[in-house]
């Protein structure tokens, strides 16, 4: 039967759409045929279920195996899980893809789909043949059957498996009433190390606080923990615990490509000199300079877990990560982005340099004074435009500038650096500038401002939970 879905939900990374409106059980099931059609198509039979926390979740779960099943793919349905077990279970299980049904960190009226097609990402043009595929309602034959498999165990050990500590150390997570706090439990469980476990039980209304550890005043739970305790850290995690949040001894928060510079200079880049570590547009331009002095080839590449994920894989990189909290580990991992594992790796990495706490770590990083990531309205079918414009715009200047476009444009000046780029997820454009001073940021943003004139477009500095 042919399905026409919403046309906001096709997105770039994954299908997401609000509950009632944009996304149903019908879409679900759709969702099913189609991806089952693709998966048969290269050769494949097996597809992982797993399905967050979120009250939508158990009827679109049943819906999607119904659309699964019903073109011949055998599920194997391994239950309420974060976002990284499904894609664990597809390397574990061997199966030819995964799915995963989450509304990520959004509120928790949305819901939507993350998917694998063998052991690589399924985005972009892959996501929006699915939409073709439905409208045409030419879908694979055959009739699956659905498998029920607990794989929480297998996960927790291979997590903790490499990890060696010198020392036991206080940690607070809090895992924000989101899937990923079954997993969180089991892993402490098998870590020696003191543990305070905030918001480990599922609930998909998220009553304590909005599981977006890219939110400050989401953070602040966690922050009060810690100074209470004296942990020596603290580690959020998004709705579907595939993004971190971390914060220091002193409370002070770490973001995305904080924690990657430490990860990179303190682990990665100490056995993979020469290696390369992706950051993405967002990212701050201390964090490339501090890859490069440690022996690291930096690697500037677009926004979006999907993208990411691609990128590292064709450059075979041992650590990437995104501003937005996505850490993926190709050193020891699957390259998949999983919070929990990356999070253990730091604990590692404090457990085994008693002398030196998370707080002083982020103090020897370069610093810099920068807007959070600023988000405004634009009509979808304006918004790539908008950006081009200011390219040209840039291009016209003739005053010394230089000008990166891999996502967006990311200019750079004798302040410093600004970024604009369309977002893949909403009917919106998000911009960031840089500079080593307030004075040079206040000249950023003016320059920002000029460049958006130029196509018609007001910089409104209202901020938006990153992506």
């Amino acid at each position: 039967m042919r399905h026409d879905f919403h046309p906001t939900v096709l997105r770039e990374y994954d299908i997401r759409g609000l509950v009632g409106d944009t996304l149903s059980a019908a879409d679900a099931r759709a969702v099913g045929a189609s991806f089952g059609t693709v998966v048969r198509e290269a050769g494949g039979r097996r597809v992982s279920v797993g399905r967050d926390g979120r009250h939508s979740s158990p009827e679109l779960r049943t819906a999607l195996v119904e659309g699964l099943t019903a073109v011949g793919i055998d599920v194997i349905d391994i239950g309420q899980v974060s976002t990284p077990t499904l894609y664990f279970s597809v390397f574990e299980l061997g199966t030819d893809g995964g799915v995963m049904i989450t509304g990520s960190h959004n509120p928790p009226a949305y819901n939507g789909f993350k998917m694998m097609l063998g052991r690589k990402a399924f985005y972009g043009q892959s996501i929006l043949r699915l939409g073709r595929i439905a409208a045409s309602g030419r879908y694979a034959e055959g009739q699956g059957k659905v498998e029920e498999r607990n794989i929480r165990d297998a996960y927790a050990d291979r997590v903790v498996r490499d990890i060696r500590l010198d020392r036991q150390l206080k940690i607070v997570w809090d895992t924000g009433n989101g899937a990923a706090g079954p997993s969180v439990n089991d892993v402490s469980m098998r870590l020696e190390s003191r543990h305070y476990l905030l918001n480990v039980e599922v609930d998909g209304s998220f009553p304590n606080h909005h599981p977006d550890p890219t939110v400050a005043e989401n953070l602040q739970q966690m922050i009060e923990k810690v100074r209470e305790v004296g942990a020596d850290l603290g580690i959020g995690f998004d709705g579907d615990g595939d993004r971190i949040g971390v914060v220091d001894n002193k409370g002070g928060i770490l973001w995305g490509d904080q924690l990657l510079a430490i990860l990179a200079s303190e682990d990665v880049l100490k056995r993979h000199q020469g290696a390369p570590i992706i950051g993405d547009v967002k990212t701050s331009q201390g964090f490339f300079d501090w890859v490069a002095q440690h022996g690291g080839k930096p690697v500037m590449w677009k926004a979006g877990h999907s993208l990411v994920k691609a990128k590292m894989a064709e450059m075979q990189a041992p650590l990437a990560g995104e501003m937005s909290g996505h850490v993926f580990f190709g050193d020891g991992w699957y390259g998949f982005d999983d919070a929990l594992y990356a999070g253990v790796r730091l604990v590692q990495i404090l457990a085994n340099n008693p002398s030196t706490t998370l707080a002083e770590l982020k103090d020897r990083l370069p610093t810099a004074v920068n807007t959070p990531e600023l988000r405004f309205s634009c009509p979808e079918e304006r918004k790539f435009q908008v950006v081009e414009e200011v390219k040209a715009w840039v291009a016209q200047q003739n005053d010394g500038r230089t000008a990166i476009d891999i996502d967006g444009v990311r200019v750079k000046t004798a302040d410093g650096w600004w970024l604009l780029r369309a977002s893949n997820t909403q009917a919106a454009l998000t911009a960031r500038a840089e500079s080593t001073d307030e004075a040079g940021l206040d000249r950023l943003k003016a320059d920002l401002r000029a460049a958006l004139a130029s196509a018609g477009v007001e910089l409104v500095e209202s901020t938006s939970a990153a992506h």
